[in-house]
């Protein structure tokens, strides 16, 4: 028998439901960036995940609430996998790696499930008012390790706007990804921020 977080046994069940629901939120994802916000009910959601739409409903009572969690789910991945990956070289990254880091973050099936609920949310106030805040706090998270990575102090004037520059740009280099392969222009544009973010924050240049 496993055990929950807190080192207490968990049942059978409680694995069962815990097995469903984390299928339930990578089917979610893969579904919203596939198909896009409308054709991405709970009904298709769960049967891509293999599972009943009662089953579905119990952990998500709602649309909303089901694809929000996702959303926050894949996002503290991909923050862990980020930490990780920082913390498992014995020398500091050179910022090119650090900018490759937070650029691939904004690619691929996560960034394009995101960016469907973004253009949905426009004109859904009910979904807005769900969005708004997440996306503001995953803001703020993803800001936090970019600046760990970076190893910056945001009380230095322009800091905190310099790496939020760094975010945006991440975002807008996904967008521009979405329709076409840009990849090689990409990696020209990596280079050069990377050179601009150590003259702008006086980071030692490393190999790049």
């Amino acid at each position: 028998m496993s055990a929950d977080p807190r080192g207490e046994p968990r049942s059978p069940q409680q694995d069962r439901s815990r097995v469903t629901r984390a299928r339930l939120l990578e089917s979610a994802i893969t579904c919203l960036a596939d198909l896009g916000w409308a054709a991405s009910t709970v009904a298709v959601v769960a049967e891509h995940a293999g599972v009943s739409r009662g089953a579905a409903q119990h952990h998500f009572p709602t649309r909303e609430a089901l694809f929000t969690a996702a959303l926050d789910q894949i996002t503290q991945e991909r923050a862990d996998e980020m930490r990780r990956e920082a913390a498992g070289t014995d020398v500091e990254l050179s910022t090119r790696s650090i900018v490759e880091l937070v650029f691939d973050l904004y690619s691929g099936t996560f960034f394009r499930a995101a960016l469907m609920m973004w253009v949905a949310a426009a004109s859904d106030p009910t979904l807005r008012a769900q969005i708004v805040p997440l996306e503001a706090r995953i803001g703020r998270e993803m800001h936090r390790i970019v600046v760990g990575l970076l190893g910056v102090d945001e009380r230095v004037e322009g800091v905190r706007e310099t790496v939020q520059a760094t975010l945006d740009l991440a975002r807008g280099l996904g967008l521009a990804n979405l329709l076409t392969d840009d990849r090689a222009r990409r990696a020209g544009i990596t280079a050069r921020w990377a050179d601009t973010l150590d003259a702008t924050l006086a980071r030692p240049a490393a190999a790049h």
